[in-house]
């Protein structure tokens, strides 16, 4: 390794870790202020990206999460506004456990990140071919690009300094995210039907009545009429708040040229 290239590296770690030591011939009051600088950016963005996981844990747990990634991770996206995901890879896998950590703490995190990858990803609703007055259930909906489903083992959505679970909920979470045509994330919790529905839209596009029948056939409904009559009035409500589109415009199929 060259010379500079030398310098760079330890330059670097030592923002990365104060205590590691410093390039030769700089000056302390220097490198203290380019450490802090660094420090300042980085835990200040933390703290934006993720308000819930900022304002349940106590400033000096909060600033040793914080520290510990500068620390240990090794960003892998160049783009500064993207931290919050090298963050979270962080957390997920190589964190670990520690005491004193919420076993909440990594889903949390996803939650909160969600919304930041939604509010940031260039694709528009727009651009879906759908008819917004298809039929739904004889038709084929259509999912929205924009809408995650998502199923977690706590109750994420109402984690606060009032509420912080020591035991995931009795059945999985859904809840379901979403960005609408006037650009706003939004959250839903939804039932299991609602969330295997999603779940076949985004698998393998078909028929919503065929969709709702395969449902009530795996619930073993004795009146699969019943589950389709409630699943349309779900699509519908989907639809309405945009995370399905509508249904899929037929394509024309040309003529056989002679």
């Amino acid at each position: 390794m060259k010379a500079f290239q030398q310098l760079q590296y330890r330059f670097a770690a030592h923002l990365r870790d104060p205590r590691k030591p410093a390039p030769r011939g700089m000056a302390p009051r220097r490198m203290r202020l380019y450490a802090d600088l660094y420090y300042n950016n980085v835990e200040g963005f933390l703290s934006s990206a993720f308000p819930v996981l900022r304002r349940i844990m106590a400033d000096a747990r909060w600033h040793a999460l914080a520290r510990d990634f500068c620390r240990r991770h090794r960003p892998q996206d160049p783009l500064f506004r993207r931290i919050a995901r090298e963050f979270l890879d962080y957390l997920e896998q190589e964190r670990g456990r520690k005491k004193g950590d919420g076993p909440f703490l990594a889903e949390l995190a996803h939650y909160e990140w969600v919304e930041l990858a939604l509010a940031g990803d260039p694709r528009e609703l727009a651009d879906a071919p759908a008819d917004p007055r298809g039929d739904l259930l004889d038709g084929v909906p259509v999912l929205s690009p924009l809408a995650w489903p998502l199923t977690y083992s706590f109750a994420v959505h109402r984690i606060a300094p009032g509420f912080l679970p020591v035991k995931p909920e009795p059945k999985p979470v859904h809840l379901v995210a979403w960005r609408n045509r006037a650009d706003e994330v939004k959250f839903m919790e939804g039932n299991d039907v609602t969330a295997r529905l999603l779940q076949l839209m985004a698998q393998r596009p078909a028929q919503g009545r065929a969709l709702l029948a395969r449902i009530a056939r795996e619930l073993k409904h004795p009146e699969p009429e019943l589950v389709i009559g409630q699943g349309a009035a779900i699509l519908k409500g989907l639809a309405a708040r945009d995370i399905v589109l509508g249904a899929r415009i037929p394509k024309i199929r040309k003529g056989n040229r002679r």
